[in-house]
C-alpha cells in the first residue's frame, strides 16, 4: 500500500464535536505530526449538550469541552485548533457553514483534509444512529472542498480579504466499517498517543480503560486489513488536480 509522506504537509481535520477528530483519527494526526505534518483542527460546534449531569449548564460544559479539546490536540502535536461556535445537535449543511470551510480551507492551503463521512445515517452493525452533525459537518465539508473552494466565483468577497481559490489534493473520511475503508494508515506506534490525547476528555469518557481496550480491538481489526498491528482506515478521495 502506497505509503503517505506526511513531511511538510498541511493538514485542515474537520469536525462536529470536541474530540470527533480525536477519536475518528487521533492515532494518524499524531503519526502526520511526528513526521513533521502541520495540522489545523476546525470544530463546528462546542459541544454543549454532549452531559447527562444536571449541574452542568450548556455554557459550563462548553468551555469544559473547547478546554477538553486543546488540551487533547496539543498530546497529538495539532498546531492550532478552531471552534465555529455551533450549537450541539443544530448543525445544518448549509451555505453559511460551507463558506465558513472555505475560508479555512483558502486561509490555509492544506495538502489533506480528514473530515466525517456524511453518507451513513446508521450503523446496523453496532447499533447506533450517526449524530446529525456529524453527518452534517460531513456533508458541508465535501461541499467546501469541491466545487466551492475550488472555484474563483464562489465567495468573491473573499478575495478582499486576500483569500484566493484553493484545490484540496486529498479527502480522508475515517471509516468505522473495515469493508467501507480503502486505506489504511499503520497506527502502531501512535495509538497509546490517541489514548492519551483521549483522555483529556475526561468530561466525555468516564472509563479510558474501557475504551482504549474497544479501540484497540477495532485498530486491530482494520490492521488486519493491511498487515499491520494497529491501523486507522479511511476513505481516501484522490481529487484531480
Amino acid at each position: 500500500m502506497e505509503k503517505i509522506n506526511f513531511k511538510n504537509k498541511i493538514i485542515l481535520a474537520i469536525g462536529a464535536h470536541p474530540d470527533d477528530n480525536d477519536f475518528g483519527f487521533g492515532a494518524t494526526m499524531a503519526r502526520a505530526a511526528k513526521e513533521g505534518a502541520k495540522i489545523i483542527y476546525l470544530v463546528a460546534t462546542s459541544g454543549q449538550r454532549g452531559s447527562s449531569k444536571i449541574n452542568l449548564t450548556p455554557d459550563i460544559l462548553s468551555k469544559i469541552r473547547m478546554s477538553e479539546q486543546k488540551k487533547a490536540a496539543k498530546v497529538l502535536g495539532v498546531k492550532e485548533v478552531h471552534f465555529l461556535g455551533y450549537c450541539d445537535g443544530e448543525l445544518v449543511p448549509d451555505i453559511v457553514l460551507k463558506e465558513k470551510i472555505v475560508r479555512f480551507i483558502r486561509k490555509y492551503k492544506p495538502n489533506m483534509i480528514y473530515g466525517m463521512d456524511p453518507s451513513r445515517f446508521y450503523y446496523k452493525e453496532y447499533g447506533f444512529i450517526n449524530h446529525s452533525d456529524h453527518r452534517a459537518v460531513g456533508e458541508a465539508t465535501l461541499d467546501a472542498v469541491y466545487p466551492l473552494a475550488r472555484d474563483l466565483l464562489s465567495f468573491p468577497e473573499h478575495r478582499k480579504l486576500g483569500l484566493r481559490p484553493h484545490k484540496v489534493k486529498e479527502l480522508f473520511m475515517p471509516s468505522f466499517l473495515p469493508d467501507d475503508a480503502n486505506y489504511f494508515i499503520d497506527v502502531t506506534d501512535t495509538f497509546k498517543t490517541k489514548i492519551k490525547a483521549l483522555s483529556r476528555h475526561k468530561s466525555q469518557i468516564g472509563d479510558i480503560k474501557s475504551v482504549s481496550k474497544r479501540m484497540e480491538g477495532r485498530a486491530a481489526e482494520l490492521g488486519k486489513r493491511a498487515g499491520f498491528t494497529l491501523a486507522e482506515g479511511f476513505v481516501r478521495l484522490k481529487l484531480p488536480i
